[in-house]
């Protein structure tokens, strides 16, 4: 027969697990009652950035509170993920994630967070279109003659990535594991210096964003082979997707951005930030004006669909790293 002090201490335990669920719910019922914050694991400037503030502009009006955009640079987007993951579940503090949050758990032993479990998801806001871009001077035309102008050179062909294990370096990975081609990685700190590699000659590919690259294709200096889209990008239309360029269907690597909120959040405040940042990334106004000319697109998913990407990356990602031998600092 249980004690009466273990039937007091269940029904206690019980008790706090009910007054707890109601302060939520009463708590969500008020949100939001003061300023919300949107953590960018980077810098200013560039599309997580560029997608926060767009977001914040456009969430005043219609929440009623202020929405600031804070920058927590710094590991790769670990410092401000981690951040996050330790904030109260209350819809106050959400981060614009990208690619890399699956990407880091692919290939770090070990992480201070659970990108699955210790997140749950609000939408993936946008994809964005990579470039497969060599100088113009070349002598691969398109890719099916980069990878065999790779497999016919003792030390290969070099490419630049913005840094180990960003989403350019598994890019170009991912067509090294599909070809066998022998590329050599080259990282940079950051992506700033790619174009300018391959307009010297110093690189002999990059995989990049479209808009780094765009100013020396259309001036014939560089030539874009193929984007890793799964189709065309609007920008440049007469350039084949990768799984075109090397007739390998579903041969494909686009990045997202997409907003997370710590584990326990409501769902109703889930569901309303859901609604209003996809009404905002589907505007026709700001897909024309500001992510059609850097190839980005809005998408505005609902929360389930965004969940079952995390978890579809990370084992894409996962199988990748360990292929690769992607290590971190490698």
């Amino acid at each position: 027969m249980k004690s009466k002090y273990f039937r007091i201490a269940t029904w206690s335990v019980a008790m706090a697990i009910s007054f707890a669920a109601f302060s939520l719910q009463s708590h969500a019922q008020a949100w939001p009652n003061h300023p919300l914050r949107l953590i960018v694991p980077f810098e200013q400037g560039g599309t997580y950035d560029l997608t926060a503030r767009l977001l914040s502009l456009h969430l005043v009006p219609v929440l009623g509170q202020p929405v600031l955009v804070e920058n927590r640079a710094g590991a790769g987007g670990n410092i401000a993920t981690e951040y996050v993951a330790k904030q109260p579940p209350d819809g106050y503090t959400i981060l614009i994630a990208g690619s890399v949050h699956v990407i880091n758990a692919s290939f770090y032993d070990k992480l201070p967070y659970d990108p699955i479990k210790d997140f749950d998801a609000v939408s993936l806001l946008t994809t964005s279109s990579l470039l497969l871009t060599a100088n113009a001077s070349s002598r691969a035309t398109n890719m099916k003659e980069l990878v065999a102008l790779a497999q016919s050179q003792p030390k290969g062909l070099s490419y630049g990535s913005a840094g180990v294990g960003t989403p350019l370096h598994f890019a170009a990975e991912m067509v090294r594991s599909a070809t066998h081609a022998n590329f050599v990685h080259i990282p940079y700190k950051g992506s700033g210096g790619i174009a300018p590699a391959l307009l010297a000659g110093h690189i002999d590919f990059a995989v990049t964003g479209t808009n780094s690259v765009l100013p020396g294709i259309r001036s014939g200096r560089l030539r874009a082979l193929a984007t890793m889209s799964t189709s065309r990008s609007s920008t440049l239309p007469d350039i084949p997707t990768i799984a075109e360029a090397l007739s390998i269907p579903g041969l494909a690597l686009e990045t997202w951005i997409g907003a997370l909120v710590p584990a326990g959040t409501p769902k109703v405040i889930i569901t309303r930030l859901h609604t209003e940042m996809s009404r905002i990334v589907r505007n026709p106004q700001i897909v024309k004006e500001k992510f059609a000319p850097i190839d980005m697109e809005g998408v505005g998913s609902t929360p389930e669909q965004y969940m079952d990407i995390l978890k579809s990356d990370l084992q894409k990602f996962s199988k990748l790293a360990k292929e690769a031998n992607i290590r971190p600092n490698q």
